[in-house]
């Protein structure tokens, strides 16, 4: 049985994204399996910046949820 990571609040996970965002921390810490894929962009591509400011505005205005599903707090 595997545990569910806890519901982030919605200001944490702006800050997480505004200051380390490029790394894919925020998405690490919503249980999303795909953070790795933003890290790679930004070292390699320079693209990740595009991909922090998408999920800036999704964060802010509740698109971007738990991976589970749950919407931040």
């Amino acid at each position: 049985m595997s545990q569910q990571k806890p519901v982030q609040q919605k200001v944490v996970m702006l800050l997480v994204c505004w200051f380390l965002g490029a790394f894919g921390i925020h998405r690490l810490m919503m249980g999303h399996s795909n953070w790795w894929q933003q890290l790679i962009l930004t070292c390699f591509c320079g693209v990740g910046i595009f991909w922090v400011l998408f999920d800036l505005i999704q964060i802010a205005t509740g698109g971007l949820k738990m991976a589970d599903g749950r919407a931040l707090t």
